[in-house]
């Protein structure tokens, strides 16, 4: 099984594309920094650091304890690993289908662009529609700030998508989700 992420940093990626083929390439060097003391350093042997984080889960326990769990992806810059637990969380902890895991309302902690120091990095919590109004009030209530976010914004929210593998049949349950454009693909 292999879980892979196609992205096209900075909208248009590095510019180029092979010919004859319609294939953009990839930029993410562009987050190495010529700064030799920087820990993002260009230098042999090192991979940037960056948001592109597929993911593989596998079943841990029971009969099928080892084999394939899901494949599944979150793309979005920051909101990457946020997503992913999110989605871990529908499909393991509330046994969804991966397209129901995708549709559920997402949450989000303000991210570095917010900038250090910056209040919305202090504690923003960004929501999206489809959370039940008692529960963002009892969350306000504690001392949560929120933001809501609606329409054409919820892209902050990232775009996933997950294949689920039915571990008696081999049958593969995929799911997209609605925020962006992609689809999942299995066989």
């Amino acid at each position: 099984a292999c879980s892979f992420i196609n992205s096209l940093y900075m909208g248009t990626g590095s510019g180029l594309v092979v010919p004859g083929t319609g294939v953009s390439l990839q930029n993410r060097a562009n987050l190495f920094q010529l700064d030799p003391v920087h820990p993002n350093a260009l230098a042999p042997n090192k991979r940037p650091y960056q948001t592109i984080i597929p993911a593989l889960t596998l079943h841990c326990e029971g009969p099928f304890a080892g084999a394939l769990h899901a494949c599944f992806g979150v793309m979005g810059g920051y909101m990457q690993p946020q997503g992913h637990l999110q989605m871990m969380i529908n499909l393991i902890d509330l046994q969804m289908t991966p397209q129901q895991a995708l549709d559920m309302p997402r949450w989000a902690l303000a991210g570095p662009e917010a900038g250090m120091g910056a209040e919305e990095a202090g504690g923003l919590v960004h929501v999206e529609d489809g959370w039940e109004f008692s529960l963002l009030a009892e969350l306000a209530q504690r001392g949560h700030r929120l933001a809501p976010v609606t329409g054409f914004a919820r892209s902050l929210f990232g775009g996933g998508q997950i294949i689920l593998r039915d571990p008696e049949t081999g049958v593969l349950i995929a799911g997209s989700d609605p925020r962006k454009d992609g689809c999942a693909v299995g066989w």
